[in-house]
């Protein structure tokens, strides 16, 4: 079940994609993306305005099974007019929420994961496109900011996927476990948004809870999040690692699937 209300998650995919496209409107679109090496700025906008759109269609034809990204309609911009890119982008996600708005958080549609429903659907693309929002803005070096809430439920949700496909036996995502080691995230801004994962030989577990660990993730909620998500590295002076920080760097390597 959705951890935030269905509203906000349909208000952040419409102001992330807005921060999104603010983000290149005057950048390099062929510029690389650090956080995401093998894309560049359009391509970061193309994964995301597509994303949308699937969901968009998923939830409009209250799909049961997987629909092809070959029967979505729209779904790339045409030509590389970046103002084409944009109004694509703008009303990929526009068509999203409508859809996502009208079904309501509780209609039963097909998933790949744990809950096939429309509320886990604007969950995801909510943090899907919190995420692809600061690649934009660390590529086209542009603020960033995320509302304490929202950012601890990023995290919140990532664990719920890294716990599922290893789960589903997942190869990659194995490595994240070895009995009687754990991981603290700890924001020093967010009174109560701590985390304590502790990994045992069958797979690892979480929960909210300030405890000593093995190793210590500490920083600005925000920054946290964003280490969390591969998306700033945990040597940045904007974070602090107290322990054995080779034990936080292996997580990050084994959850970097997807």
């Amino acid at each position: 079940m959705s951890a935030l209300p269905h509203d906000l998650y349909c208000d952040e995919i419409m102001d992330r994609t807005d921060a999104l496209r603010a983000a290149i409107k005057d950048a390099d679109l062929n510029a690389t993306v650090p956080t995401c090496p093998d894309w560049t700025l359009r391509d970061l906008a193309v994964h995301v305005g597509g994303a949308h759109r699937w969901v968009g269609e998923i939830v409009r034809t209250r799909a049961t099974d997987v629909v092809p990204h070959d029967r979505v309609p729209e779904s790339r911009p045409e030509g590389d007019d970046p103002a084409v890119l944009d109004a694509w982008l703008a009303d990929g996600a526009a068509r999203s929420v409508e859809a996502l708005r009208a079904a309501g958080p509780d209609q039963e549609v097909w998933s790949w994961a744990w809950e096939r429903s429309t509320g886990f659907w604007a969950r995801r693309m909510a943090h899907e496109t919190i995420v692809h929002q600061a690649d934009a803005a660390l590529t086209a070096k542009s603020g960033y900011e995320v509302a304490p809430e929202l950012a601890a439920d990023t995290i919140e949700e990532w664990l719920e996927i890294v716990a599922f496909v290893q789960a589903g036996g997942d190869k990659e995502a194995a490595g994240p476990r070895g009995g009687g080691r754990s991981i603290h995230l700890h924001a020093t801004d967010a009174p109560g948004a701590e985390w304590l994962i502790e990994l045992g030989e069958d797979g690892f577990t979480w929960r909210r809870a300030h405890e000593k660990a093995t190793v210590t993730l500490r920083g600005p909620l925000t920054d946290v999040m964003l280490v969390f998500n591969r998306r700033l590295a945990p040597d940045s002076d904007r974070v602090e690692v107290l322990g054995d920080a080779e034990l936080l760097d292996f997580w990050l390597e084994r959850s970097a699937f997807g």
